[in-house]
């Protein structure tokens, strides 16, 4: 049985390489984004507003591959891994005997 890992991001904009100071320290890392793109975000990936209006935030993650390149990816709180990681902090709280909502849509 193959389990299929199910992601809860997806690649957005150009990344540049990142700047280091003469330390090796990272001094900075830039990522374009074109209008579509940002308005496709707004779009697709703004996490829910809860009853206190928190929320509508969209997260962008730039990383490392494994092969070295540099890339950006915004979380997908409509994905089936997103989805599949509230059930399952859900489930843990309420095994805990926890009475708040926790089906939020924060990656962490």
């Amino acid at each position: 049985m193959t389990s299929e890992k199910k992601h809860d991001s997806v690649l957005v904009g150009w990344t540049d390489d990142p700047s280091y100071n003469d330390n090796n320290e990272l001094m900075s890392w830039r990522v374009r984004l074109k209008e579509h793109e940002l308005q496709e975000m707004l779009g697709k990936y703004l996490t829910r507003r809860n009853e206190k209006g928190e929320g509508g935030n969209v997260y962008l993650t730039l990383f490392k591959s494994k092969s070295g390149g540099s890339h950006c990816r915004v979380y997908d709180p409509n994905s089936e891994g997103a989805k599949e990681a509230r059930e399952k902090k859900a489930a843990q709280a309420q095994a805990a005997g926890s009475t708040t909502s926790v089906a939020s849509d924060l990656p962490f």
